[in-house]
This record gives structure tokens, sequence and C-alpha cells, in this order.
């Protein structure tokens, strides 16, 4: 057993392959499309003749999903290597690691922000004014794109930095 792992119990050989790799990356993938899907649906839908309301998805609406995309992006733009090594107390060292992980915190909380604000635009734009099913799908909709999304750069983080022979280890 190594000594930089967390638990006792050994992780299973499949989660050791390329092909665990691969698959997570395409999951990420159809995740992160997906939630596009359920936003763009309501969004195309909100706008054509079909919709019985008033009521359309306009910028409000896109603003915590763009909020999550970033944060996607960011999260995903760092390295695990790079959130290990230099402590906070040493005085000497370039710094890399608390700057990693400051990034890092900033995109979890633009993705935190971006679903926070999705169901607030659902409950403000959509529940307190009692709008039925068709028009509260808008919101519902809006929700499930930046949890998908959410979900996505969580497994394309994991999957994208697992190490060379394909473990995670979890080292505090």
């Amino acid at each position: 057993m190594s000594g930089h792992r967390l638990f006792r119990l050994p992780r299973p050989q499949w989660m050791n392959s390329w092909n665990t790799r691969t698959a997570g990356v395409y999951t990420a993938g159809a995740l992160f499309s997906l939630g596009f899907f359920f936003f763009i649906d309501a969004s195309t839908y909100s706008h054509s003749a079909k919709n019985g309301s008033e009521v359309h998805i306009n910028f409000v609406d896109w603003v915590p999903g763009i909020c999550s995309a970033l944060g996607m992006l960011v999260i995903n733009s760092i390295e695990k290597t790079r959130l290990s090594g230099d402590s906070f107390y040493s005085g000497s060292g370039s710094g890399v690691a608390w700057k990693a992980r400051l990034v890092l915190f900033l995109g979890f909380a633009l993705m935190a922000g971006g679903l926070a604000g999705s169901v607030t635009v659902l409950v403000l734009k959509y529940v307190v004014p009692e709008y039925p099913f068709p028009t509260l799908y808008f919101g519902i909709a809006n929700v499930i794109a930046n949890a998908f999304i959410m979900l996505s750069s969580v497994v394309l983080w994991i999957s994208q930095n697992m190490e060379d022979d394909y473990t995670y280890n979890l080292a505090l």
C-alpha cells in the first residue's frame, strides 16, 4: 500500500485503465452538450409561436449559464499537480500551489454562482408569479443546464487529471 493514499481500500482495477479515462472525457462532453441542449431548447421554444405566454428567455436567463461555462473553463485549465507542492507558510518558492488553489476556488465559485443564479431566476421569474408548466419549463431547463455543466466539469477534471499510471491518489 502506498503511504499517500487516504483510504485503505484499493481502487478497482477497471478504474486504472486508459479506457476509463477516455470514457470519462466522453461522458463529460455528453453531459455538457446535454445541459446546453436543455437550455437552447427552452430558449428556442420561448421565442416560437407555440409559446402561449408573453414570458421569454432574455439575458438574465443566460447569465447563470455563462458563469457556469466560464467556471468550467477556469477549473479545467488547472492541472492537479499544480495544487500540491509548496505550503502556505513557506517564505521561499514561487507560490504556484496557492495561486492554483485560489484560481480553482474562483472557478468553483463561478460554477456555484451560476447554479445558485439559475435557481434564483427560476424562483423569482417563474415560480413566484405562478406561471403554468410550459412557461415554468424555461426556469427548470436553466437549472438542469447549470447542474449538468457543473457535473461535466467535475467529471472532466477528474478524468483529465489522472496520473500517468491512471490512478487517482488523494494526498493530504
